[in-house]
C-alpha cells in the first residue's frame, strides 16, 4: 500500500504553462487536474487488482501444499483400514482387497441428497463399470439407513460391489482430507492411487481413468 501512495503522490495537483494567459493556464490546469485524478484512480485500481491476484495465488499455493501433504499423496498404496459390515458384527479390512482389478473406495452419507443423486447416475451405468471393484462406506450413519441405501439401489445384484459398511474409525476423512461428500478414491490393479474425485464422479470419468495407458 505504501508503494501505491508513493505512486499517487508523484502527480502534482497544479501545473503552469509558460507563455499562456491566465485563462489559458486555468483551462490547462483544470485539464491536467482531471487527467491526474483519472491516473490516480487507474493506479489505485491496478494496485488493488495486483494485490488480489497475488493473494489468490498465495491461497492456491497454500491449498496445493496442504493437499500434497495429505497421506494419500505421500503414500500412494491403498491403505489398510476397517469397515464394519452391514450385519454390525463382522469387519472387513481393506488390506484384503486383492490386486488384479481397479478398486474404488466410495465415502457417502445416505442422508445426503447430493450423494443420492450421484449414486443414481453411477448406477445407471454400473454395467459398464464391471471391471472396477467397489467398496462403499459411510462414516457416521446408522446401519439401518446404510442397509436401506443398499436395498434402494439393489446393490446386491452387482457382483463388483464388494462391500457396503461403515468406516467406524473415520479413517477415510483424515487420510484423504475430505471436504465434501461423496468422495471417490480410485486405485489401479496394483493398488496404487489413480485419482481422488471430490464431490462428484461420472461413469465416463471412471472409464477414462481406468483405461489410460
Amino acid at each position: 500500500m505504501e508503494t501505491a501512495k508513493n505512486m499517487l503522490s508523484a502527480f502534482p495537483s497544479k501545473i503552469t504553462i509558460p507563455g499562456a494567459t491566465g485563462g489559458g493556464n486555468r483551462i490547462f490546469s483544470l485539464l491536467y487536474i482531471l487527467l491526474s485524478k483519472i491516473m490516480r484512480n487507474l493506479v489505485f485500481i491496478l494496485f488493488i487488482l495486483c494485490a488480489c491476484s497475488f493473494g489468490a495465488q498465495g491461497q492456491d499455493r497454500k491449498a496445493r501444499r496442504i493437499k500434497d501433504s495429505l497421506p494419500y499423496m505421500k503414500y500412494p498404496e491403498l491403505p489398510a483400514f476397517n469397515i464394519r459390515l452391514q450385519d454390525s458384527v463382522n469387519v472387513f479390512n481393506t488390506f484384503n482387497i486383492p490386486k488384479g482389478r481397479p478398486a474404488l473406495l466410495v465415502l457417502f452419507d445416505p442422508d445426503c441428497k447430493h450423494c443420492h443423486d450421484v449414486t443414481v447416475e453411477l448406477m445407471r451405468g454400473i454395467d459398464s463399470l464391471s471391471n472396477i471393484d467397489m467398496y462403499w462406506l459411510t462414516f457416521n450413519a446408522s446401519m439401518t439407513k446404510t442397509r436401506e441405501f443398499y436395498k434402494e439401489f439393489k446393490m446386491e445384484q452387482y457382483p463388483n460391489i464388494k462391500v457396503l459398511g461403515r468406516d467406524y474409525e473415520m479413517f477415510f476423512i483424515d487420510y484423504y482430507g475430505v471436504n465434501s461428500f461423496p468422495d471417490f478414491a480410485l486405485y489401479d490393479e496394483n493398488k496404487k492411487i489413480i485419482h481422488l474425485f471430490e464431490g462428484r464422479v461420472t461413469v465416463n470419468d471412471l472409464h477414462e481413468y481406468t483405461h489410460k495407458k
